[in-house]
């Protein structure tokens, strides 16, 4: 029994700080790619409900700081896995079979399923009118018309519309073609 005069002592309350600390080495380590979505969520919740410091350190203690030659072996395997893509977009751009731009003129170069297209795809993967190609001025203009499964060139997704030259690497779905000068 405790007398009226005894208390308990309960660890110090865990300062804003603290938990500052830890959400943003949570952050931090969820952009570095070293949380998954599922993981960087459930320690969020737990790091604030956590009542002592050492609840904290458990839930960071796999994403401290990293001293300079970590920084420097992340950062070279970060260069090399970029310079892998480029590379592989380069060795598929050539494997790619070649799109002849349309010579200029005021007519819209539709592209799609549909047998009324000027230029038919007959892929799974390919809207019924998936994508438009026309001139402006001296551009070639690349326009995804709400297509399913996306419009990409050199590799990123079109939303609305982009400037497109010979070389670019376009794809309708999974449909995938480089783009030559007629």
């Amino acid at each position: 029994m405790t007398s009226p005069f005894e208390f308990h002592t309960y660890p110090a309350r865990l300062s804003d700080a603290e938990r500052d600390r830890a959400l943003g080495l949570l952050r931090e380590g969820a952009a570095q790619g070293r949380l998954s979505h599922d993981t960087f969520l459930r320690r969020m919740e737990l790091a604030l409900v956590a009542r002592r410091p050492d609840e904290l350190a458990a839930l960071t203690a796999d994403l401290r700081n990293e001293g300079r030659f970590s920084k420097r072996v992340f950062g070279a395997v970060e260069r090399m896995s970029a310079f892998t893509v480029r590379l592989g977009r380069a060795w598929q751009a050539e494997r790619l079979p070649k799109l002849l731009l349309p010579e200029p003129g005021p007519r819209v170069l539709r592209i799609g399923r549909d047998p009324a297209n000027g230029l038919r795809l007959s892929h799974e993967t390919v809207s019924r009118c998936h994508a438009e190609l026309s001139r402006d001025g001296g551009l070639w203009i690349l326009r995804d018309l709400g297509s399913t499964n996306g419009t990409t060139v050199n590799g990123r997704r079109v939303t609305g519309t982009v400037v497109v030259q010979p070389g670019d690497m376009v794809a309708f779905g999974q449909m995938a073609f480089r783009l030559s000068a007629p």
